[in-house]
């Protein structure tokens, strides 16, 4: 009896894995198919040719036409890896690295981490096998600090070139000086043409010398590099004239027609308009998923809210609506949301940032929502002043959102704004690298040996103030020497963390005031989007429950007893009930305290991160207990650049560039009104609002940051 139960097991086994193994074969062959499909598989044999004819190759393709996913395959299978190189392929955000990874991994049937892998900021998915690694740009550039030469690649593709990100256009610069140093290591560059022997031409004398700060090993070769740059913009003429004239190919994308909508007049509340155009395309429509553009994690997160409550007031055969957001802090695995099929019946409603227009192609998109906006950094070098604000898009952006809903068959766009108002937009967005703090870009590049930082061979060159005021800030910061050279320890120490300058130097001088522990769990919290969250008919409740962890010396203090709270809430469900469980019982105590649980997981991964660069580097991590005192003190030290002094109206003046901001209503010290603060954000809509502030003695400047304020009069 016994016998017969063990066989009777063992057939059920048996056919549960007959199953899978069906089950997963369909799988492949889906997947197989979904590749030919593709309008870059027409065109894999010449690709491959060119890039064996030209060391730079500029591709443009559609968003949608394979080339992120396929083209790395498509060198892989014809011997690029050979000797154990790799080929390493950079995007300008985490969320496209990791989920085009998982998909590639997936089409070659390898495990995530073998031959395919994905390397991001605080998280690394390689191993010593991996051949095609996703990466963003900024690692690719910390990389080149350990591997100047990066040997370890065969191939480098630069993905979504035309986001202009600053992190791309630096790479750029310093990808083409590897380039033309690997060339030359080996006898591939012609030096008295000052032509490679193989694609690019080089258009300036001192093409050859800028590679300079490559200091080269004279008996080590390399083989030459091979540069693939490609951009969704049909307008590819920056990049190949930056290259010197550099073979540019075309990859057609596959589009289908789409109906553009526009508004009468501009819309007062875009978000209600949003939300009354998701509804009105739901009852009226038929099925297919709706892709909406907003700004940023809390107005994603806001309108998923609205959309889940009046969703409730329809009839029940309305209710079949499956929201999903995506944005760059979005824990990974709930990024991959977007890509799961659509129920049976059920329409999908997809929140996004601007990383839907070309970074990831979701399918399934027939419907679009635009309201037309982006959330933008802006800086002015006089006033050193940079702010994040939300601003129109381009028309090239809102050429590529509308595109989305045409990928899978004809699609219809929802402009929300007059089409007049589309004529006024920009023809394209200006490059990052032109509107943004340059600190972090000059502190990575000083520590990759470049002296002469105006010199440098940018795409396109930010303005020389620019330049100056984040060299002197970086000179007030103790990270460069009176000869601009990185400073012995502090500035090399502060090239070594993934962080803002002005953080790192945080972290450094934490340590002297004996407050490290604190100051890494600030820094992790301020490395998020809002922590705490207030919806529209429960004002009352989030103020109450925010007063609870509220200290009275500022926000950051604040986010330091939010932090403290959840992870000794934590702990003691964990002992209890073990560590899936308490995560889940963990988001259900950040609603009842409308406390934002994507934020602050993101929060606890990145301060586990911090904490072990900060140990490798050999700070000691200790905590100032109850001397709250001391870590005001140590705040004013490290932020000093960003204080302001109250003024006899009640606004405030910020003490470095002389602007008139007030304090931002969510701050815990917005009914009080300290005389000097320090504050982390500035954010501009109709007014300049400080956030994230700590009150401090004015006094403090002057004895911790003479070096600015003994010039301050």
């Amino acid at each position: 009896m016994a016998q017969g139960s063990l066989n009777k097991a063992t057939l059920s086994g048996s056919s549960t894995n007959d199953n899978r193994k069906v089950d997963n074969f369909a799988r492949r062959q889906k997947l197989s198919q979904h590749r030919r499909s593709l309008p870059i598989a027409t065109v894999e044999r010449r690709l491959i040719d060119e890039v064996r004819k030209n060391d730079i190759l500029i591709i443009v393709g559609e968003t949608g036409s394979g080339k992120t996913t396929q083209i790395p395959q498509f060198l892989f299978n014809a011997g690029f890896c050979k000797e154990g190189k790799s080929i390493g392929i950079t995007q300008p955000r985490r969320v496209a690295a990791v989920t085009v990874a998982k998909r590639v991994a997936e089409e070659c049937g390898v495990e995530l981490g073998q031959r395919v892998g994905y390397s991001i900021r605080f998280e690394d998915v390689t191993s010593s096998s991996t051949r095609i690694k996703y990466m963003t740009d900024g690692l690719l550039l910390r990389e080149a600090l350990l591997d100047p030469y990066l040997s370890r690649y065969s191939v480098i593709i630069v993905d979504e070139a035309h986001e202009r990100t600053v992190q791309s256009d630096v790479l750029l610069g310093l990808l083409k000086n590897v380039q033309i140093a690997r060339s030359k290591s080996n006898g591939h560059l012609d030096t008295e043409t000052n032509k490679p022997k193989n694609g690019m031409v080089l258009e300036k004398e001192n093409d050859v010398q800028s590679s300079i700060f490559l200091k080269h090993d004279q008996g080590k070769k390399f083989p030459p590099l091979k540069l693939i740059v490609m951009s969704a913009s049909l307008d590819a003429r920056v990049f190949s004239d930056y290259f010197g004239g550099a073979k540019a190919v075309h990859v057609q994308g596959r589009q289908f027609p789409v109906e553009i909508f526009y508004t009468f007049h501009p819309e007062p509340d875009y978000l209600d308009a949003t939300l009354i155009t998701v509804f009105q395309i739901h009852l009226e429509e038929a099925l297919g998923d709706i892709l909406v553009f907003l700004t940023g994690q809390e107005e994603i997160e806001s309108v998923e809210r609205l959309i889940k409550e009046r969703v409730l007031q329809l009839p029940e055969n309305n209710q079949r609506l499956v929201i999903v957001p995506i944005f760059s802090s979005l824990p990974s695995e709930q990024q991959m949301r977007v890509f799961a099929s659509t129920p049976a019946g059920y329409r999908k409603v997809i929140l996004a940032t601007n990383i839907a227009e070309t970074s990831v192609t979701i399918p399934g998109i027939k419907y679009v929502i635009d309201p037309g906006l982006v959330k933008a950094r802006s800086y002015d070098p006089k006033q050193g002043l940079e702010s994040l604000t939300v601003v129109p898009i381009s028309k090239a952006q809102a050429l590529q959102r509308s595109g989305r809903a045409g990928r899978d068959g004809a699609g219809k766009c929802f402009r929300l704004y007059p089409e007049s108002e589309f004529d006024k937009l920009e023809n394209s967005t200006k490059p990052e690298i032109k509107r943004c703090n340059l600190a972090n870009v000059i502190l990575q590049l000083k520590a990759l040996g470049v002296d002469d930082i105006i010199g440098f061979d940018f795409i396109e060159k930010p303005s020389r103030s620019a330049i100056v005021k984040s060299l002197e800030q970086l000179f007030l910061l103790g990270a460069l020497t009176d000869e601009c050279k990185l400073s012995d320890p502090v500035g090399h120490q502060m090239s070594k963390l993934p962080l803002d300058p002005v953080y790192s130097k945080a972290l450094i001088v934490a340590s002297e005031f004996k407050c490290l522990q604190e100051m890494l769990i600030t820094v992790a919290m301020l490395s998020v989007e809002s922590m705490f969250y207030a919806p529209r008919d429960k004002l009352d409740e989030a103020r109450a429950a925010m007063k609870f962890f509220s200290s009275p010396e500022g926000d950051h203090l604040t986010l330091i007893n939010v932090f403290r709270a959840a992870n000794e809430f934590m702990e003691k469900k964990s002992l209890t009930c073990g560590k899936e469980k308490a995560d889940k019982i963990l988001r259900k105590w950040c609603k009842e305290n409308f406390i934002n649980s994507r934020s602050l997981r993101h929060a606890r991964d990145i301060h586990n991160q911090i904490r072990e660069h900060v140990q490798q580097m050999g700070l000691r991590i200790v905590s100032c207990g109850d001397d709250t005192l001391n870590f005001r003190r140590c705040l004013a030290a490290s932020f000093f650049l960003n204080a302001a002094l109250k003024q006899p109206e009640g606004t405030y003046r910020t003490l470095a560039s002389g602007q008139m901001v007030q304090i931002h209503p969510s701050s815990v010290l917005f009914q009080k009104k300290p005389e000097c603060l320090i504050y982390n954000e500035l954010i501009q809509t109709n007014h300049k609002y400080i956030h994230k502030i700590t009150r401090i003695d004015y006094l403090w400047l002057t004895e911790l940051a003479p070096q600015f304020y003994s010039m301050q009069s």
